[in-house]
Parts: structure tokens; C-alpha cells; sequence
């Protein structure tokens, strides 16, 4: 694609995106608000693994909590873009950085985490995820600019055509990333210290996830829209 013309797509997104951002970075704060508040209950001399087993129904209305959150962030997409896929697109962008900014308020407000590689439980649903920082924040930064080319191509009238098995192989990448959390998730059950994390099945379905969506991009991109 032409790059004035992708300029001139992103100018003409800005106030749109800028607002996705504030979004994102408010709902991060709120995050962090919620989760030092917990860490000041159950981890008044800072939060470490083994975690702490909350009550059963503390640890429902937090599992709940979390459903909500990915509901929320829907919403704000579904009443900020027309089509699916750019409801999509925003919602990526808009969960990368409530996700990144959880993290950079944290820091801010406990300083922690101490490094990238600090351990984090990340979801709870189905079962616990946890890994280190880095991990979660790689997939928030591929969400974003996944979400931004697909906003800025679209703004400019590519029309992509992602078939069934695009979705199945982004599908599945997905999976293998979170079953990557999954596998050292067992330690909170088991209220033990994770021993590692499987980065090798972590990076397979991140790059796959990449590899398949610039695959699809390149092939698709010239379709001009109706």
C-alpha cells in the first residue's frame, strides 16, 4: 500500500484511536486499583508465589470480575465500529493496553513488578494462568499492532476475506498460548512456586499467530472494498 495513504488513514483514525487509548489506559488504572487493593488484603508484605487461596466466593466474584472486564471491553468496541471485524480490531488494541498499563500502574504504585520476568497470575478462568510479566505483555503489543493494520488498512478500503481457515489457525495459536499459562497455572492450585516457564510452547503460538496473520495480509491486502 501506498505509505501517504496509510498516513493520511492513521490521521484520520487519530481521534478515534486516541480515545481507544485514554479507554485503555483509565481501565488499566482501575485494574491496578482492584489488584492492590487484594495484594494489600492478602499480601500485606508484597505479592509472591506461593498464592494465597482465596475464599470460595471471593474467588468467584473475582473470576466473575474478569469475565466482566472482556465483557466491558466488547461493548466499547461494539459501539465504536460498525463492522465485526473492525469491532475486533478495536477490541485488540483496546485490551493490549489496559493490559500494558496494568502493569506500567503497578509499577508505579508498588514497584512491581521487580523485572520482565517476574512471575504473575494472569486469569483464572477456566483454571489459573500464570507467567512471567514479559509473556503477557508480548501478546498485548501483537494485539495492538495487529488491531492497528487492520483499522488503518480497512480505513483506506482494503476488504479483507479471512476465511474459516484463517480463524482456525489464529484459533489455535491462541490456544497453544494459553495453554502455555496453563501449564505452570498448576502451581497456584497446588499453592507452590512455578519452577518455568514453557517459553518454547509461549513463542510457537505467538509467531504462528503472527506468521498466519501477515500470510493472510499479504494475500488479501489489495482487495479493494465495494
Amino acid at each position: 500500500m501506498d505509505n501517504s495513504k496509510q498516513s493520511n488513514s492513521f490521521s484520520s483514525l487519530k481521534p478515534i484511536l486516541s480515545w481507544l487509548y485514554v479507554w485503555g489506559i483509565a481501565f488499566g488504572y482501575i485494574e491496578a486499583a482492584i489488584v492492590i487493593y487484594l495484594r494489600r488484603l492478602y499480601y500485606p508484605d508484597g505479592f509472591s508465589f506461593p498464592i494465597v487461596l482465596a475464599d470460595i466466593h471471593i474467588a468467584a466474584v473475582e473470576m466473575m470480575r474478569e469475565l466482566m472486564t472482556l465483557i466491558i471491553i466488547w461493548a466499547v468496541a461494539e459501539l465504536t465500529f460498525r463492522t465485526s471485524l473492525k469491532k475486533l480490531a478495536g477490541y485488540m488494541i483496546m485490551f493490549g493496553v489496559w493490559d500494558i498499563f496494568y502493569y506500567i500502574f503497578l509499577k508505579l504504585f508498588l514497584d512491581w513488578p521487580e523485572s520482565f520476568l517476574t512471575w504473575d497470575i494472569l486469569f483464572l478462568i477456566p483454571l489459573p494462568w500464570a507467567g512471567p510479566v514479559l509473556a503477557p505483555i508480548l501478546v498485548s503489543i501483537s494485539l495492538i499492532y495487529a488491531g492497528m493494520v487492520i483499522l488503518v488498512e480497512m480505513n483506506v478500503g482494503t476488504s479483507f476475506q479471512f476465511g474459516k481457515k484463517f480463524w482456525i489457525m489464529e484459533i489455535l495459536a491462541a490456544v497453544i498460548i494459553i495453554i502455555s499459562f496453563m501449564i505452570p497455572g498448576t502451581a497456584v492450585i497446588d499453592q507452590a512456586v512455578p519452577e518455568s516457564f514453557p517459553w518454547a510452547i509461549f513463542l510457537t503460538g505467538l509467531f504462528f499467530g503472527l506468521v498466519v496473520f501477515h500470510s493472510y495480509l499479504i494475500k488479501e491486502s489489495n482487495i479493494p472494498s465495494d
